[in-house]
């Protein structure tokens, strides 16, 4: 059984990480004490009175009894004083509450909760957000912890294509490690090639289903994106460059180019050009020369150069390529 605090505090800017030793608690206590041993409470909708007479309730439960509360940064400090204090230090045995504090500049847990928690000898933990200039060492540390190597420019490149989330950067470094076994170096390439956030990971299937003239996959996959507000300049953008590399590839090869020659100055790494030109290989250069009729209309309705709505001149000519 693992030995249970009175009280802990995890409080902090790194909310994916609040989150997640919210959800290790959560079930650490349902193990111990069943889910009948458990009660959760929101802060914005339970003051701290509510919480002290729920610790001095009476209750008929068996075993160890867990409060967790998410959502304190909520809480002023002066009713945490009138009414949480006095009723944490008079706790039953066999109790543990735990609070949780998404932070951020103008909200953060009441330092009376802070007292609270140490009158009691409970943990507190700040899970707080790393600087920019902090994150590239920090990855390159996470990834030696994992047996793999990730040099500088592999660390720049990881934070720069999932982003500055430590939580998502751990997903993404422990990607790698599976896919590339211990011992391995991380550089830039491989980066590029295994790693994407969500919304990237949509992008390259929009761009996919274009190439593949897929019309329904493209459409459907826009529309997702639009929902995840993703910007429709970046798409367009997206899709330009990978039509034009595409064609630059059909073209070449279409003239005797060899594979080498004709993927020359595409960017990306080794499987993004094989990717490219297995796509110039199964297009129909004809059909990827019309598609090029399409793309300044396209590039100008990125920027506004419409009579229609961004979206709706980006997803009219979305359809005409892709039909």
């Amino acid at each position: 059984m693992p030995d249970f605090q009175a009280a802990y505090l995890i409080h902090g800017e790194d909310h994916g990480r609040v989150a997640e030793r919210r959800g290790k608690l959560a079930a650490l206590a349902e193990l111990e004490a069943g889910a009948g041993g458990i009660e959760q409470f929101e802060a914005a909708s339970s003051e701290p009175a509510a919480i002290a007479a729920a610790l001095s309730a009476m209750t008929f439960a068996v075993g160890w009894r867990f409060l967790i509360i998410s959502g304190c940064e909520r809480w002023r400090d002066a009713d945490v004083k009138a009414d949480l204090a006095a009723a944490m230090a008079a706790m039953p045995e066999e109790t543990t509450v735990a609070f949780f504090a998404c932070e951020d500049g103008r909200q953060k847990a009441p330092e009376a909760l802070h007292k609270a928690v140490k009158a009691l000898g409970g943990p507190i933990a700040n899970e707080g957000v790393l600087k920019s200039k902090e994150l590239p060492p920090w990855a390159i540390a996470q990834a030696a912890a994992m047996s793999i190597t990730l040099d500088g420019a592999g660390a720049q490149a990881l934070i720069a294509q999932v982003g500055e989330r430590q939580q998502r950067l751990l997903r993404e470094l422990e990607k790698l490690a599976l896919e590339y076994g211990p011992g391995a170096k991380i550089g830039v390439e491989e980066v590029g090639e295994s790693a994407a956030n969500s919304s990237e990971l949509l992008v390259w299937g929009l761009v996919d289903a274009i190439v593949a003239r897929d019309q329904r996959t493209a459409i459907v996959t826009f529309l997702r994106l639009r929902d995840q507000n993703e910007d429709g300049g970046r798409l367009a953008v997206a899709i330009v460059r990978r039509l034009r590399d595409v064609m630059a590839i059909a073209e070449r090869l279409q003239a005797g180019a060899s594979d080498s020659q004709a993927a020359a100055g595409i960017a990306g790494g080794s499987y993004a050009v094989k990717r490219r030109l297995g796509e110039a290989r199964s297009a129909d250069p004809e059909l990827l020369r019309e598609a090029t009729e399409a793309l300044a209309a396209l590039e100008l309705a990125s920027r506004g150069g419409s009579a229609l709505d961004q979206d709706t001149e980006t997803l009219r000519v979305i359809e005409r390529i892709a039909a």
